[in-house]
């Protein structure tokens, strides 16, 4: 009979708590660094793998200047997406997340404190608007934003509809955007579950870098198919693709809005 995880569990929380406490303490000391962060979070997410014992495959880490701040848009099956991304690419590196995250105690306030930016997906403009102030910050530190353009983890792995705010983001800024995709997190742990499946082998592919100037503001259905193709090709999903990208027709008409990046 299969037990839930609460031993390993309770490992992530331990970990997780190792790394937010002292950012905490940094960041009401006023002295949060970019490199103790990375540091940190390095640490955390190589844990993590480690107590998972997840065997990691990547590929296309040389198809990217690093030098250059990216969006990274990969597809989001586990909570342990994010610990696998930042061993995958072994780049400074932040993400968007839901404002609930951000009101966990401890946990919240280090996210915070580290970067990492909090999004009301409810409030379209003014999610935008923090968006693009993180940019400014994130190209003075050489670090680069992960979004997840699905908004939420797949319960089967299949590609969910894209939201437009990360590549509204992106075609106004014109930075670039990164495709990966993850296969196999959804492996180790998967939506509503409480368990943690060991020895599990995640394949990271790194797509090639696509410029949102190509597509222009007029075209952001095209944009949004390329990257979900490019996702969608290593996983063997590009079935769909086309599909499911103009869903979220309606959604585009609420964010038309873009704010200025001045």
């Amino acid at each position: 009979m299969l037990l839930p995880s609460y031993d390993l569990l309770g490992r992530v929380a331990i970990a997780t708590l190792a790394i937010s406490v002292p950012t905490v303490i940094d960041g009401v000391r006023g002295s949060v660094s970019v490199r103790s962060c990375d540091a940190r979070l390095d640490r955390w997410s190589r844990r993590l793998l480690r107590q998972a014992r997840i065997t990691l495959e990547v590929t296309g880490l040389d198809r990217i200047d690093w030098s250059k701040t990216h969006v990274l848009m990969s597809n989001h099956q586990s909570y342990y997406d994010i610990p696998v991304l930042f061993q995958a690419l072994g780049v400074s590196m932040r993400m968007v997340a839901k404002e609930e995250l951000f009101r966990i105690p401890i946990w919240g306030r280090a996210m915070r404190d580290a970067g990492f930016i909090p999004v009301d997906r409810s409030r379209g403009r003014e999610a935008l608007s923090r968006l693009f102030e993180a940019r400014q910050r994130l190209e003075q530190d050489g670090s680069h934003l992960w979004i997840a353009p699905e908004g939420t983890r797949s319960g089967d792995g299949r590609l969910l509809p894209f939201k437009r705010g990360g590549f509204q983001l992106a075609t106004v800024t014109g930075l670039p955007i990164v495709p990966v995709s993850i296969d196999g997190t959804i492996n180790v742990h998967r939506r509503d579950s409480h368990f943690i499946h060991r020895d599990v082998t995640v394949r990271v592919t790194v797509g090639d870098a696509i410029d949102p100037k190509a597509f222009g503001r007029k075209d952001m259905d095209g944009l949004i198919e390329a990257v979900r193709t490019a996702i969608g090709l290593p996983l063997g999903l590009t079935d769909r693709a086309a599909s499911t990208t103009r869903s979220s027709s309606a959604e585009a008409e609420a964010e038309s809005d873009t704010p200025s990046t001045k």
